[in-house]
């Protein structure tokens, strides 16, 4: 910078100070000090300056938030901390229970000095903003919990989100948690332009506040009114620990964060409540969409007792408030065929507003659901949002039926294939039995490029549905052998288009994990979870098919039911015929050993490694992310658990290690520091190393 003088490089900091703090007063604050006319002059002072002279372009600056970046593509990375879901209770009595379950975790606790932090709970898109010693470097979604998209360039448009901490004193590390959302008015304002536009109108603020983020073109992120409202943290490494979350809420609001203004401390139980009855009653008076209340134990000492289940907090729970209902006339009920051959039948709608989303069909569930609501075709039906999301018929109206209405008479064959309807005994779900049903083999390859199985981008269910019906795909294999020219002969297929879903395709079959296919493959009663226990117990495909059911019963949430599921799945004649074919194309990923090229009669014989089958619990700030490290525990054979317990074998203890250090002495559990578990878990890989030298020397 030796030819920008020294008055250019203090005026541009002098713009990015001043509009950082007026964008933050009008955004977060909403308390403007200057005119919109000022403002904007300034802005275009800072644009001009950053052009004339790159060399002084900061990831920090205002101007960054007017997006123009293009991405071909959202890359993943892993949150260092895993992201939760909340559980749900649905009123008071469920609310006491889960008191009760927390007086009963925490023997030393009583009701009365149970404070939790309690805030709206905002409808969406949950977020983790990085900070590298006060600068946002990544943004990442939710995603699956265990790995987020990355859209750092999209949420620099939010007007709100600090690009710079409001502080001279950064931490060197600061994951932020919150949610984007778009308010109410905002919302409005955008699909009545979307509609002057003859663009798509959004079904609700969620929606479009999700689709605004996954953009590719960060300029798109940027024309919408996107809000950052901060809720949590994650990883942090800093001098000072908050030891509260009302302290981490503060802090936040202190680092220039925008947080829910009727967020408040609860000193008791029963003040929750009032707060949850208090919320539910101006709920549609809010500037944002809530769907229900999140309570959180104030105590971060507490909190890390209580620890996790598989799926969610110990100490924090989502009230969710009772779903907003509407009337309507049931005109229809259609029958839908899934990729596991269930009927579900779908209640067919007059359109009606419900909470503010249109809804013109909504989920029947099966038979008896349509036979105990004694539900018929032409009845007047109250629908509601169950959990605020999935449109369900409540009951019929019935005192207003005028005789004409049609009692439903579930199929007795497979409307897709005319193929015969089985329902086994003592079960709800009625089945099409042939394995080549067209409705079947549809959502099969739905669900396969879908987010809850290979997660291909660009590839939905409108081009799954015109492929198969022009004959082009008839099983998931196929999708991978469509070139781009084969692809530009179908309608609204462009060139570019093309490239990118055959490139879409080629990446997946290059970097799709072994957890990833297991979920796309749609084994019955195997979700994420499951995946990830077989992915981290089988090599391979292969290794997993030759497993029986009671070996799999072996392995952790694994019951006769689900292993009977997996083994059934690898002898079904069809389903060997697609994994060959996906073989074949190169759609077979490996969990690598390190010593799979090493002849049999090189091989050493190893001693057990310590860890191995050993239970183990960080606490404390480590010198690499908690997930590096989690990996490198379980590469010795260790099993990571969530929370203190006499059921843990080691406690490994970073810097500033919090009350887990304590209650593992007290416990008798053995401390090791992260160098000690360094060296530990490294033993395995350095017998490997002795061996590969040996066969260097021969």
């Amino acid at each position: 910078m030796g030819d920008i003088s020294t008055y250019i490089m203090q005026r541009v900091e002098y713009l990015r100070k001043t509009l950082t703090y007026h964008s933050w007063l009008y955004h977060v604050q909403d308390a403007p000090e200057i005119a919109d006319a000022e403002y904007d002059a300034l802005f275009h002072e800072l644009t001009a300056l950053e052009n004339e002279y790159p060399a002084l372009l900061a990831p920090d600056s205002p101007t960054r938030k007017v997006g123009g970046a293009v991405l071909k593509s959202l890359p993943a990375q892993e949150h260092s901390l895993r992201m939760y879901s909340l559980d749900n209770v649905f009123n008071i009595f469920e609310w006491d229970e889960f008191i009760q379950k927390i007086l009963r975790l925490l023997p030393e606790a009583r009701i009365t000095d149970l404070s939790f932090w309690v805030e709206p709970k905002m409808d969406g898109l949950a977020m983790e903003l990085i900070y590298e010693r006060g600068i946002l470097r990544t943004a990442l979604t939710r995603g699956d919990g265990q790995k987020g998209e990355i859209v750092t360039e999209n949420m620099r448009t939010v007007k709100n989100l600090p690009l710079r901490l409001h502080t001279d004193n950064p931490p060197a590390l600061l994951e932020v948690r919150g949610e984007v959302v778009i308010s109410r008015a905002d919302f409005a304002a955008l699909n009545l332009a979307q509609q002057k536009n003859n663009a798509k109108i959004f079904a609700n603020p969620r929606n479009a506040a999700a689709g605004s983020v996954r953009q590719l073109d960060s300029s798109i992120a940027a024309a919408r009114p996107l809000r950052f409202i901060a809720y949590n943290i994650g990883r942090v490494e800093a001098a000072s620990a908050w030891t509260s979350q009302q302290n981490i809420i503060m802090g936040l609001k202190n680092y220039g964060f925008a947080v829910a203004p009727e967020a408040a401390l609860c000193a008791h139980p029963y003040e929750v409540a009032e707060y949850y009855a208090r919320m539910s009653l101006v709920r549609e008076k809010l500037a944002f969409d809530i769907d229900g209340v999140v309570a959180k134990l104030d105590s971060l000492e507490r909190q890390e007792a209580l620890g996790f289940t598989a799926h969610a907090p110990r100490f924090a729970i989502a009230l969710k408030f009772k779903a907003q209902q509407a009337r309507t006339r049931l005109l229809d009920i259609a029958i839908q065929v899934g990729r596991t051959g269930v009927l579900t039948p779908l209640a067919v709608l007059e359109p009606v507003n419900v909470g503010g989303v249109v809804v013109s069909r909504a989920t029947l569930h099966n038979e008896d659901e349509i036979k105990a609501k004694d539900l018929r075709v032409g009845d007047m039906v109250i629908v509601q949002r169950a959990g605020e999301v999935i449109p369900e018929v409540v009951a019929a109206v019935a005192e207003e039926r005028k005789g004409t209405e049609r009692i439903f008479v579930f199929p007795e064959n497979c409307p897709e294939c005319a193929g015969s309807v089985h329902r086994e005994p003592g079960e709800a779900a009625a089945r099409c039995l042939n394995k080549l049903c067209p409705a079947v083999r549809r959502q099969t390859i739905i669900h396969f490029v879908s987010k809850a199985g290979l997660d291909i981008r660009g590839i939905g269910e409108k081009w799954i549905i015109m492929l198969m019906d022009k004959g082009m795909v008839h099983t998931p294999a196929d999708l991978f052998r469509l070139g781009k020219t084969e692809l530009m002969r179908l309608e609204r297929m462009g060139e570019k288009q093309a490239d990118n879903f055959v490139n879409a395709l080629a990446e997946a079959r290059q970097n799709s994990s072994l957890r990833r296919l297991l979920c796309a493959l749609g084994i019955r009663h195997v979700g994420e979870q499951t995946a990830g226990t077989l992915a981290q117990k089988y090599r391979n495909l292969d290794e997993l098919a030759a497993a029986d059911a009671d070996s799999l019963q072996e392995l952790e949430d694994i019951g006769r039911e689900v292993a009977l599921s997996i083994t059934e799945f690898f002898r079904e004649p069809g389903n060997r015929t697609l994994l060959e074919d996906l073989r074949a194309l190169g759609l077979w990923p490996q969990n690598a050993r390190k010593d799979e090229n090493i002849p049999q009669s090189a091989k050493l014989p190893n001693p057990p490694n310590p860890l191995e089958g050993k239970h183990i619990l960080f606490t404390g700030v480590l010198s690499v992310s908690r997930s590096e490290a989690k990996k490198l525990a379980e590469s010795a054979g260790a099993k990571v658990v969530a929370s203190i317990s006499g059921s843990v074998d080691f406690l490994v203890a970073g810097e500033n290690a919090g009350s887990k250090l304590g209650k593992a002495r007290n416990l008798g559990i053995a401390i090791l520091a992260e160098n000690e578990f360094r060296q530990l878990a490294g033993r395995a890989s350095e017998q490997e190393r002795n061996v590969q030298g040996l066969l260097f020397d021969v």
